[in-house]
């Protein structure tokens, strides 16, 4: 590479509803940057405004657009016809590479974008700048081993990944869980993948979270459970449980809670878990800038085990209590059968989730977080480091 020359990252994260997606970018593009990198993120977030962008990376907004079905998506603010919505998204994508000209074009999670809409991008790619390399990044799992295969070839990604892809990171450990043989990935497809290891989050220092304990009003010594739902659009369902929890305690509970409810749970019901919360006189809040100095601070996180959340739990080396979504993908669940297996989380199915298990299980964790700590002590999130030398790599060839 040129002494003067720049080396352009474009990043898309399609970012349908929830924090997940547009965090990990974040996260990424924060560890790529270099003096002569610009990296470019192409997100559907309505709150990635709220996000400080380290210098030189930076963000251009496409219209957001919600979850209806799998397959059903309606703009998230303005009033069109989805597919005008779609429309506009897709026209944005492409002027945004043809005028950007990557060097590394990096796509999170949908192969061919929500409705196909980063294809003409990959294929144009191909056509025009051949030397730009292109990267699906995909979580550690994306559904049960059937759903996905039937939705790959359905949509003919076997076929994509084959073509229009240079390589796959995989986010994930193969040995813990392995999509090669899960979604019958082919030779041609499985030689262009890199296992990178789960994606660390930034460690806050033990000053900032001591801080944040006394910020909640923490006395020495006092435990602290920390309740996420994420984006918490869904997240309702586990914050009134734990609540109802709370409030089946006559005399109290031995430790204090702290909630996030998350931006996009809905206001109603947000408004309920504040007030009830207040009752408890339990901290709460929508969203915390920080959120990693509230998970270092806890004793215990109870979440619902979001690929993004369980990262950012296991990068504070904070034990947790996952109680993991079944609909409508189930990787939740299989990510946290997955690392229960090694002792890195515990977790309540769905359909047993009540305030008498959620209590049995705080209490315990509390207690004897013993079968735990040193499962997580040890563990290594490589992610970004793997990441950072295939970056090195690719600019050495350049």
């Amino acid at each position: 590479m040129g002494r003067n020359a720049t080396y352009n990252i474009l990043m898309y994260s399609h970012d349908t509803y929830g924090l997940g997606h547009i965090r990990r970018t974040m996260a990424i593009a924060a560890h790529l940057r270099s003096p002569r990198t610009n990296i470019l993120i192409l997100t559907g977030s309505p709150i990635a405004g709220r996000f400080t962008f380290p210098e030189q990376v930076d963000f251009v907004r496409i219209p957001g657009m919600i979850k209806k079905t799998n397959e059903e998506y309606r703009p998230l603010s303005v009033k069109m016809h989805p597919q005008h919505a779609l429309n506009i998204r897709r026209e944005i994508i492409t002027a945004t590479a043809r005028t950007f000209r990557p060097n590394l074009f990096i796509v999170d999670k949908e192969p061919l974008g929500l409705k196909k809409e980063v294809l003409p991008t990959l294929e144009w790619l191909r056509r025009s700048l051949p030397a730009t390399r292109t990267i699906l990044g995909l979580r550690d799992i994306m559904d049960d081993a059937q759903t996905v295969r039937e939705d790959w070839r359905e949509k003919g990604v076997y076929d994509i990944l084959n073509e229009l892809y240079s390589e796959i990171w995989v986010y994930g450990i193969q040995e813990f869980y392995d999509p090669v043989e899960q979604y019958a990935i082919p030779d041609t497809v499985s030689r262009k993948m890199c296992f990178t290891g789960y994606i660390p989050r930034k460690v806050p220092d033990r000053k900032k979270v001591q801080q944040t304990r006394q910020e909640l009003g923490l006395a020495n010594g006092e435990k602290l459970v920390v309740v996420t739902t994420g984006g918490g659009g869904d997240g309702y369902t586990v914050m009134d449980t734990y609540l109802t929890m709370l409030e089946s305690e006559p005399n109290g509970v031995p430790f204090r809670s702290a909630l996030v409810t998350g931006p996009f749970m809905p206001k109603k019901q947000r408004d309920r878990i504040f007030k009830r919360a207040d009752r408890l006189h339990v901290a709460s809040c929508q969203f915390h800038r920080c959120m990693e100095e509230m998970l270092g601070a806890a004793d215990l996180v109870v979440s619902m085990g979001g690929y993004n959340t369980v990262c950012e739990i296991l990068s504070q080396g904070t034990v947790s209590l996952i109680i993991p979504r079944e609909s409508p993908r189930k990787e939740q669940l299989i990510r946290a059968q997955v690392l229960h297996q090694r002792k890195m989380l515990d977790f309540i199915p769905w359909r047993c989730l009540s305030a008498q298990t959620l209590r049995a299980k705080v209490s315990e964790l509390l207690q004897h977080p013993e079968p735990f700590t040193e499962s997580i002590s040890n563990f290594r999130l490589t992610g970004l480091d793997i990441m950072r030398e295939r970056l090195c790599r690719f600019q050495s060839e350049r």
